[in-house]
Parts: structure tokens; sequence; C-alpha cells
């Protein structure tokens, strides 16, 4: 399915559902337009004006963004003054909490150390 969004072409897959919401908790954000940069998730207290929130962010990509007149943020979390900011609209996938490797590393520090 496809719909217009401010000029846009955006795809939806039928049963899923696209919308603006927290990067941390997945609280909808309902208010029309974006969030302002002190604006927070009213649930988890996470900032919502950031990178994570951006239809530009990618992390597969410099800087993490794929709009080159960004300037670069460190924190990719935080609030930040971005002027190109856009939220999102997507299906809230639970942000990665661990990874087996990173597991593994910390099982085979504690072996080395002793813990």
């Amino acid at each position: 399915m496809i719909g217009l969004e401010k000029g846009k072409a955006t795809r939806r897959i039928i049963g899923m559902a696209m919308t603006k919401h927290c990067w941390k908790c997945g609280t909808e954000y309902k208010l029309t337009g974006g969030p302002g940069r002190s604006e927070t998730c009213h649930r988890c207290g996470s900032d919502l004006k950031v990178c994570l929130n951006c239809v530009s962010y990618d992390a597969r990509v410099a800087q993490q963004c794929r709009d080159p007149r960004a300037e670069p943020v460190a924190e990719k979390h935080l609030a930040n003054y971005c002027e190109y900011f856009e939220m999102a609209r997507r299906e809230f996938v639970t942000p990665a909490r661990e990874s087996p490797r990173e597991d593994r590393a910390r099982e085979t520090l504690k072996k080395l150390f002793g813990d």
C-alpha cells in the first residue's frame, strides 16, 4: 500500500503500524508536527528530538546521517538543534540491549581476571 505524507511517497506494509514514537519505549507521539528540542516522552522521559527518531538516521552511513547538510551529532540519543530533523514514521522495534558477542567477550574477561 502506498500513501502520501507531506508530498512524499511512503510505503506501508499492511498489518504493521507505522507511527511516530519514542525511540526508547515505543510510546506513540500523537501531536501534529515534530517535537521541540526540549520535549520528552511522557512515559520514559527520553528526549524526542534526537537522531534516533529522525528519518535521516542510518547507522550504516558516515556520521549515521543521510542528510549531508546536517552538522555531526555525537550523542544520537540526546536532544539536539538539528534544523533538518523530521520525525520518522516506522514500526517500533525494541533497541537491542546486549549482543551474544558482547556477552562472550564479557565472560572471557571475567575468566581472565578471576571475577
